[in-house]
């Protein structure tokens, strides 16, 4: 019994193309929405939030549509190919509103940072004074013209100056709001390009994540879950890696225009589909799978643990089967509420607070889980789901705690190393999370605890940049940090007293070999 890694692979492309795309979105579109269009951090949260709250409806609402599907394509691929091509045709016109915005913003070079800031200054916006005062006009706070125009962007070190951080960077982004205030026609195409390619993207991300279970047999589902993970961090990677090249973190290129990268996404996400569509026909594949269960005589009625739970909770007159799921599904709230944040907001945080370019970091972090994945995966089998989860969760939790102390004059090699940590931390936890949760249910009823997991995971990810963006505006850029260990310790508090969903070995019909069941 092995896993055909080349078909999993190929079944991985479009689960790779979903992770493509939504690390370019988690990246850019913050930056757009604060640098560009003067949006706050809680406004910008608020964004953010949307690709959650679609997908609270849209997961769940195409899941089961794919399930009634009966096309020659199959079940789950129309909706890949439909949804893949909407979203790709609305990727251009979100890079011609970046555009559009950026003409209306500076008619300068952009090289010339002079004759920038000079707009701004002409503009006169009003900006939070650094000594407390409120809200006072740019103006105010010079002597000239010339003394706000030569604040330099970077020290001898290459951090950002004070001057950047506390008078240019606030002084643009006021202007962005003043600017898009008198010409929203920008904000307004950027929105609804936005919304539409959200809703494309909800439209195959249950299909493309049902299709693995559809046709791998149940005892291999565990290692090929493992792969997919893969696909998608490889996926991530390459839209780390694009940004890297071209630049998009860097400080400087703060009012750089997208329209490369964007294309470039674009046709990546094309080829992967076109890959997908090419090398694999899941009718067959499906047939196949079927056909190899049978002839293994493996039975999908396993009972679940929270039948056990129940018998037991009954045998005792009490109510509590559900509170094993009720664990797991808080610790998943809690988790993501910690990731999601410093995910959704490290690409501004990074150049006002850090004064580093956010891609090498998240590449470095990306590249590492990506390497932990397969170890991490032998490790659960020998000490348990749950004693990796706890581990990856303390990693994490400190190492967010120290990232809380590190300013613009921190080693970037320190920050590098922190987020490494925190990435195998990561992958501790997304290798197990959701396995615990399906090894609590029967095989009848997986779809619907898949459901009370991704339920829990989006309801956090739609909360959490609204918060952590309050947070940041009200106590400061610099709460991000504390906020994430905090939400990440809790996790570790409500992950303590899960007692089921850890590892179980179930002896297949017909076979006398025992083999870990994970769906």
């Amino acid at each position: 019994m092995k896993l055909n890694y080349r078909k999993t692979v190929l079944v991985g492309f479009a689960f790779f193309l979903i992770c493509l795309f939504w690390q370019a979105y988690d990246t850019l579109i913050p930056k757009i929405l604060t640098d560009k269009f003067g949006l706050s951090q809680t406004a910008s949260g608020v964004i953010m939030a949307l690709d959650n709250i679609v997908a609270l409806f849209m997961l769940p609402l195409f899941g089961a549509f794919s399930d009634k599907c009966r096309s020659k394509m199959g079940r789950r691929t129309p909706f890949i190919l439909i949804g893949t091509v909407v979203a790709i045709a609305l990727i251009f016109p979100l890079s011609l509103s970046d555009r559009m915005q950026l003409q209306n913003l500076t008619d300068a070079d952009p090289d010339d940072r002079v004759a920038q800031l000079s707009e701004v200054w002409d503009a006169d916006p009003e900006i939070a004074d650094p000594n407390g005062t409120g809200k006072v006009r740019l103006q105010s706070l010079f002597t000239s013209k010339e003394a706000f125009t030569s604040i330099p962007l970077t020290d001898e070190n290459g951090d950002l100056t004070e001057g950047q951080t506390d008078y240019v960077i606030p002084a643009r982004q006021a202007y962005a709001r003043i600017v898009t205030k008198a010409n929203p026609a920008p904000m307004i195409l950027f929105m609804g390009a936005l919304i539409l390619l959200l809703l494309s993207m909800s439209v195959f991300r249950s299909p493309a994540v049902a299709l693995m279970p559809d046709v791998t047999i149940k005892p291999l589902r565990s290692k090929a879950n493992a792969v997919i993970n893969l696909m998608g961090a490889v996926g991530g990677i390459l839209t780390l890696a694009l940004g890297l090249v071209l630049g998009t973190g860097k400080p400087e290129n703060a009012l750089m225009h997208y329209g490369t990268f964007f294309l470039i996404v674009a046709a990546m996400m094309a080829v992967s589909l076109a890959i997908f569509l090419t090398f694999v026909r899941e009718p067959k594949l499906v047939r196949e799978m079927e056909e190899e269960s049978k002839r293994l005589g493996i039975s999908p009625d396993v009972e679940s643990e929270l039948d056990e739970a129940k018998r037991e909770a009954a045998k005792h007159g009490g109510t509590g089967a559900l509170l094993p799921l009720l664990l797991i599904l808080a610790s998943v709230v809690f988790w993501y509420m910690g990731y999601n944040a410093v995910t959704s907001k490290y690409s501004v945080y990074a150049g006002t607070v850090l004064g580093l370019d956010y891609n090498l970091t998240l590449l470095l972090a990306q590249g590492v889980t990506i390497l932990a994945f397969l170890p991490i995966g032998f490790l659960s089998a020998k000490i348990g789901r749950k004693r990796t989860i706890l581990a990856g969760v303390i990693m994490m939790t400190v190492a967010f705690s120290f990232c809380s102390i590190l300013r613009q004059n921190s080693p970037a090699l320190l920050v590098n190393v922190l987020f490494c940590t925190a990435g195998i931390g990561w992958a501790a936890i997304n290798v197990n999370s959701f396995p615990m949760v399906v090894e609590l249910c029967s095989a009848d009823n997986v779809g619907k605890y898949t459901g009370y997991y991704y339920t829990a995971s989006m309801a956090a990810q739609t909360l959490t940049p609204i918060l952590s963006g309050f947070f940041m505006d009200k106590i400061g850029m610099t709460s991000l940090f504390p906020y994430a260990s905090i939400c990440i310790f809790c996790a570790l508090i409500t992950m303590i007293f899960v007692r089921r969903g850890d590892n179980r070995e179930v002896l297949p019909p017909q076979n006398d070999n025992h083999t870990e069941v994970s769906a």
